[in-house]
């Protein structure tokens, strides 16, 4: 039977709202109780306002939510159903969830290969964020096989339409999955975390020469020796690459073909002056090969690389 992302929405929306609406019976029955008791008619009320049932309803976008719960915080949009979707991804994608096991598979210890087999998270904790399908693992590609994993491969592009729709994006489903990455992953991670990450992401800048993702409870002192081969120095590669291939490109197009790659390269070339820089802090840190406790805490830990770290507002 096909897989839905909007049937497991729905579903749950559904779930939240009746046990909403059970809530607000039985604490109004309560009140409608205490006040016979002590005859309270002429001073009380057992009406509940919604905005005061403390658990969450959810709605499809903000334009849904009715007056009677606009400053509640147990209010939930699709987009929140969505974005924790890609959390848990993401999460699978470290290892800290598997599609296999119910609740926490990894945060720490020894490391289990066997919890892991509808879904394999990367081998060497990094997750790189690009701008274009620049590494086979990159957060976009990983989490279209995600959902290929979870859900199947014959509902793949409905459900990535469905995400796309939910994070209210213009473009193509996997070009507005790729700039939720780019642009708001991060903010919405340090937001459900309050301020303190278990996913770091290592940024150059707002050029987005480089972004990539690491699980700090999977850390190990050479991370960032791997990160700057593996990665910064393949992804200086690629730029000079296309740097090359645009100036090429450049000496044989028309006018308006020309302006586009002007564009184009003027981007790359802002990346790759990014990058530079981010591969001299990267490089002194890996020297470093530090090691952390997770004892000491995300405060702590986050300060000891918040030259490469994207900054947590």
């Amino acid at each position: 039977m096909p897989k839905y992302i909007s049937d497991k929405y729905e579903a749950y929306k559904a779930e939240c709202n009746q046990r909403f609406d059970q809530l607000k019976a039985n604490e109004e029955e309560l009140n409608r109780i205490f006040i016979d008791i002590y005859g309270l008619q002429d001073e009380l009320t057992p009406d509940v306002a919604d905005r005061d049932v403390t658990v969450h309803r959810v709605y499809d976008t903000k334009d849904d939510v009715p007056e009677s719960m606009k400053g509640s915080n147990y209010v939930r949009t699709k987009r929140d159903e969505i974005v924790s979707l890609i959390s848990y991804a993401v999460g699978c994608m470290f290892g800290r969830y598997s599609l296999d096991a119910e609740g926490l598979a990894y945060a720490g210890g020894d490391w289990d290969d066997s919890r892991y087999s509808t879904f394999i998270p990367v081998g060497d904790n990094i997750i790189p964020i690009c701008d274009d399908d620049y590494f086979q693992n990159e957060a976009t590609a990983l989490f279209i096989r995600w959902v290929q994993a979870a859900y199947g491969s014959d509902t793949l592009e409905e459900n990535l339409r469905f995400v796309a729709d939910a994070l209210e994006g213009k473009g193509a489903p996997r070009d507005v999955i790729r700039s939720y990455f780019l642009n708001d992953f991060y903010k919405d991670h340090c937001k459900t975390y309050q301020k303190r990450p278990i996913y770091w992401l290592f940024d150059s800048g707002k050029k987005d020469g480089f972004k990539a993702l690491i699980y700090m409870h999977r850390y190990q002192s050479d991370l960032l020796a791997r990160m700057r081969t593996d990665y910064v120095h393949e992804l200086q590669e690629r730029y000079r690459s296309q740097l090359a291939a645009v100036a090429e490109a450049l000496e044989h197009r028309s006018a308006g073909e020309k302006a586009r790659l002007v564009k184009r390269q003027k981007k790359l070339q802002d990346q790759s002056l990014e990058i530079q820089k981010f591969e001299e802090k990267i490089h002194h840190l890996a020297d470093m090969n530090i090691s952390i406790d997770l004892d000491d805490g995300v405060k702590h830990n986050y300060a000891l690389f918040s030259d490469v770290l994207a900054k947590i507002k």
